[in-house]
C-alpha cells in the first residue's frame, strides 16, 4: 500500500509539473501574440511576488482571501456540498461587517472582533438559505446557490445606497458607504500595502480545518457524506444535520473572507468589490484535491500570479487578464482524469494476432 501510495504521489506530481510547464509554454504564445516579450513578461510577475518589500505585502494582500475561499470551497466539496454561493456569502459578510465598524461603539479588540463576527455569522445564515430549499423542495444546490450570488450582490448594492453618508448614489461603480472606524480595522502587516493580519486567521482556518478531517469524528463524518451517502446513513450519521452543519460551515468561512476583505484591505464597502474571488477559491479547491494543506500552497501560487500580473501590465503591454487566462487553462490541466483517457485510448487500438504465430509456429 505504502508503495502504492508513493505511485499515486509521484504521478501526481508529475502532471501538475507538466500541467505548469504546458501554462506556460501557452502562456509565453499569448504574451508573444500582444508584442510583449515574454522573458520580460515573466520577469515583470517575479517582481511583482517578491522584487520588494511592498510587492511581497501585496502577494499577501492576494493570497490571503485565496485561502478563505479556497478553504470555504473545500469544506463543501470534500463533505458532497456542492456550495457554489460563496461569492454571495462573501459579499453578504462583507456587508454586515461593514455596517457594524461603522456603528458600533466598542473598545479596542472588542471592535474588529466584532465585525469578522457579524461577517461570519452573515455568511451563516445565507448559506442556511440554498441549504433548507434543498432539503424541503429537494431543489439542487448548485441551482440555487449560483442565483443566490446574484441576490446577494444586488440587494448588497441596494442597501449600499440607502446606508447613510453613503457616495455616488447614482454611479454603482464609485458607489461605497463611508469609511468603517479605524479602530474596527486589521493591523497593516506591510507598510504603504495591504497585507493584514487576516493572513493569520486564514492559516489558522486551515490549520483547523485540517485537524477536524485528519482527527476527528466530525470530520470522519463529513468525509462520509461526501464519499457515499447511503453508507453514511446506514452507519450512523445524521445525515440530515451534517448537511445543514456542511454548508452552514462553508458559509461562515466565505462571510469571514468578506469582513477580512472590509477591515484588512477596503475599510468600506463597494458593491461588485469582490472581482470573483470566491470563484478563485472554487478553482484552488479543485486545483488541491479538496485538500486544506494543497489549498494554502495552491493559493499561494494564485496569489502569487495576482500580484505579479498587477505589475506586469504596469511594466509590458501584456494585459493582465493573460494572467487570469492562464490560470484557468492550469485547472484544466490539472482536473483532467489523464489515466483514464490513456486507458480509453489503449483500448481501442488494434490488438495484434497472436493466433496465428503460435500455429506457424507449431509445424516442424
Amino acid at each position: 500500500m505504502r508503495l502504492k501510495n508513493k505511485s499515486e504521489l509521484l504521478l501526481e506530481t508529475l502532471k501538475y509539473v507538466l500541467a505548469f510547464t504546458a501554462v506556460a509554454v501557452i502562456g509565453a504564445a499569448l504574451i508573444s501574440f500582444q508584442g510583449a516579450a515574454p522573458g520580460e513578461a515573466y520577469a515583470a510577475i517575479l517582481q511583482g511576488i517578491c522584487g520588494s518589500a511592498s510587492a511581497i505585502g501585496n502577494t499577501i494582500r492576494w493570497i490571503t482571501p485565496c485561502i478563505f475561499t479556497g478553504i470555504a470551497a473545500t469544506v463543501a466539496f470534500r463533505s458532497g456540498v456542492m456550495n457554489l454561493g460563496i461569492e454571495g456569502q462573501l459579499y453578504v459578510g462583507a456587508f454586515a461587517a461593514t455596517l457594524v465598524g461603522l456603528y458600533a461603539e466598542l473598545p479596542g479588540w472588542l471592535l474588529p472582533l466584532a465585525c469578522l463576527l457579524a461577517g461570519s455569522l452573515s455568511g451563516l445564515l445565507f448559506a442556511l438559505i440554498p441549504a433548507v430549499i434543498k432539503l424541503v423542495f429537494r431543489i439542487d444546490e448548485m441551482i440555487t446557490t449560483l442565483m443566490l450570488n446574484y441576490v446577494a450582490l444586488w440587494v448588497t448594492e441596494y442597501f449600499t445606497k440607502i446606508v447613510k453618508g453613503a457616495s455616488a448614489n447614482n454611479n454603482s461603480k464609485a458607489m461605497a458607504t463611508p469609511v468603517i472606524q479605524e479602530s474596527a480595522e486589521l493591523t497593516t502587516l506591510v507598510p504603504r500595502t495591504n497585507a493584514s493580519t487576516g493572513i493569520f486567521i486564514a492559516l489558522l482556518l486551515v490549520a483547523v480545518v485540517f485537524v477536524i478531517y485528519r482527527f476527528t469524528k466530525v470530520g470522519y463524518e463529513m468525509k462520509q457524506v461526501g464519499e457515499n451517502l447511503r453508507f453514511a446513513r446506514v452507519g450512523g450519521v445524521r445525515t440530515t444535520r451534517m448537511f445543514i452543519s456542511i454548508f452552514l460551515l462553508s458559509g461562515f468561512i466565505a462571510g469571514l473572507c468578506g469582513a477580512v476583505e472590509i477591515l484588512g484591505v477596503y475599510g468600506k464597502f463597494t458593491p461588485s468589490f469582490a472581482n470573483n474571488i470566491g470563484w478563485d477559491g472554487i478553482m484552488i479547491s479543485m486545483i488541491a484535491k479538496n485538500s486544506p494543506v494543497g489549498v494554502a500552497l495552491a493559493s499561494m501560487l494564485w496569489g502569487a500570479l495576482k500580484a505579479g500580473a498587477l505589475q506586469m501590465e504596469r511594466v509590458t503591454s501584456t494585459n493582465r487578464l493573460t494572467v487570469e487566462l492562464i490560470q484557468a487553462m492550469f485547472v484544466l490541466f490539472v482536473t483532467i482524469d489523464y489515466r483514464r483517457l490513456w486507458g480509453k485510448w489503449k483500448d481501442r487500438q488494434p490488438r495484434k494476432r497472436t493466433a496465428g504465430k503460435g500455429k506457424e509456429g507449431g509445424i516442424c
